[in-house]
């Protein structure tokens, strides 16, 4: 038996059209030369509008054929957000971590086309050759929560701290953040985390630092320092643009945790009633919520984990299995899909893919490898030297901890 979602007919009012913007206005070579800001310099282009009347089996067509032309040349990263239509056509699919392992290894191709949004297109680019391209098929597939922790605020956030705290700080960023944050943590012997290495990344800083600044994934951070056996109580939220992120020094000072003020669109929208509902209507369900969710939401949840996670839970699970998921729709529904003989459910009851993700459309997918084919890089990352060496620096500390 496969169920998707509870009976319904809704979808979220932040889902975007299928294809998404038509015309790009970004220019990244200015964004480039802008301190603090995403250090990015992008191929500009627009899609022609041929690509985005064609039919479905016309796009599959055309890229099918690019990949072969391209052959090894090219390798498709997959992140298990992505719709149906662009996960059958990744080499490899994954989280971003797994995926940010893959684009060290690949070494022999020439060219990365990462089917998920910015963070992950510029950790591909630091950690990829200088030989090699990263291309991101739709420069508007962004992440919100990663645009809540802008980097001058994380700056200003960093000098109010070492300015009145003694002890060594720590910063930890998410992978979903800029790349210029990632090279901040870098310069400040600080790391990158994914939600499939947090509690390794955590207990790492804890050995070296008496306090934490992580961002900008405020519930990761408070789910995984519960984890470890740390209180509610040795945490505070860090509001950007108030004075000491909203707290007295104090406050600042006693805690071990500063968590910035931040959080994921779609996991924020998991709650206890929905949990409490699955567990009245599914009997023997279990219950696997992401830790971006909401700590209430983990507390009632069976098991929280990454992505990676969800996936092996339910792929190894018995037949007759029941599972509840909390973590983005197009991962429930392609589980649902591949494993027929046991019942999946979503959490939340409103359709609601990450919008920003849903932005890598075949139409786009299509358009920049057949203008690889055509010998044209469009919609290249490039993430520039000073900070790719600091970034790296991050990203590789964090590919160290098993």
């Amino acid at each position: 038996m496969v169920t998707l979602v509870r009976p319904s007919s809704k979808v979220c009012n932040d889902t975007p059209a299928n294809v998404g913007p038509i015309t790009i206005q970004w220019r990244g070579a200015d964004s480039a030369r802008t301190p603090g800001v995403r250090a990015l310099a992008l191929t500009d282009a627009q899609i022609p509008d041929r690509y985005l009347t064609m039919s479905d089996a016309d796009l599959d067509r055309r890229i099918e054929s690019a990949r072969r032309t391209l052959g090894s040349d090219l390798v498709i990263l997959g992140h298990h957000y992505q719709r149906d239509e662009i996960i059958k056509h990744a080499d490899f699919r994954g989280d971003s971590f797994k995926l940010s392992q893959l684009a060290a290894d690949r070494a022999a191709a020439k060219y990365i086309v990462f089917c998920g949004v910015h963070f992950m297109a510029e950790s591909a680019d630091i950690l990829s050759s200088p030989s090699q391209q990263v291309i991101l098929p739709n420069l508007e597939a962004g992440c919100s929560m990663a645009n809540m922790a802008q980097p001058d605020d994380v700056e200003q956030c960093w000098t109010e701290l070492t300015s009145m705290i003694d002890q060594p700080i720590v910063p930890v960023t998410y992978m979903n953040s800029a790349a210029s944050l990632k090279a901040f943590c870098g310069r400040n012997g600080g790391i990158v985390c994914t939600s499939s290495n947090a509690v390794g990344v955590l207990r790492w800083a804890l050995e070296r630092g008496k306090k934490v600044l992580f961002f900008p994934d405020q519930h990761l951070g408070r789910n995984t320092a519960l984890r470890l056996g740390y209180r509610q109580d040795d945490m505070q939220i860090w509001t950007p643009r108030r004075a000491l992120g909203g707290h007295e020094a104090a406050e600042i000072q006693a805690t071990t945790f500063i968590l910035w003020l931040g959080w994921c669109s779609v996991h924020a929208r998991f709650s206890t009633e929905q949990v409490r509902w699955v567990r009245e209507n599914y009997p023997g369900v279990r219950v696997l919520v992401h830790p971006e969710c909401k700590r209430e939401v983990v507390d009632l949840a069976d098991e929280s984990g990454s992505t990676e996670l969800i996936v092996k839970r339910v792929s190894e699970s018995p037949p007759g299995s029941v599972w509840a998921i909390g973590t983005e729709i197009n991962l429930v529904s392609r589980l649902a899909n591949e494993n027929p003989d046991k019942t999946i459910v979503s959490l939340d009851p409103v359709i609601c893919p990450c919008s920003t993700m849903y932005r890598i459309h075949p139409s786009y997918l299509a358009w920049v490898l057949d203008e690889l084919v055509d010998g044209r890089v469009v919609n290249r990352i490039a993430v520039d030297p000073d900070t790719t060496r600091w970034a790296r620096v991050a990203l590789e500390r964090m590919l160290a901890i098993q």
